[in-house]
């Protein structure tokens, strides 16, 4: 699967997707909101893991814009201090799944392993 990891915390982005290609998969690293959008844009992914807190564009309204032109694209949320509310939301919108940093590494090929490619 071609996966899509958008995170603020590019340290923390290289490690995951390092971690996913080890599965086998290929993954491309977005650093903020609006570059993870542009890179939907340019080239779609099977899946994407996204950050909930990040500046500029955040998680939720990514994930909303997400749905809006392609809504069974599988979104992963990954956050440490996402709120109840913002669950909340992403479920409304119809995410696949919620991690909470921390997640071990497999965490990450796990939720992979539920998903069904858009």
């Amino acid at each position: 699967m071609r996966i899509l990891v958008i995170d603020d915390h590019l340290e923390v982005a290289l490690i995951v997707a390092e971690a996913l290609e080890s599965e086998g998969h290929e993954a491309v690293v977005a650093g903020s909101g609006e570059e993870g959008l542009q890179a939907i844009d340019q080239s779609p992914p099977d899946a994407v893991f996204l950050d909930v807190v990040m500046p500029g564009i955040d998680g939720i309204e990514v994930l909303r814009r997400i749905r809006a032109k392609r809504p069974h694209l599988p979104v992963i949320l990954v956050s440490g201090t996402v709120s109840a509310t913002q669950i909340e939301t992403a479920r409304e919108l119809g995410v696949t799944d919620v991690l909470r940093k921390p997640a071990p590494l497999n965490h990450f090929a796990e939720a992979l392993a539920r998903v069904r490619p858009a």
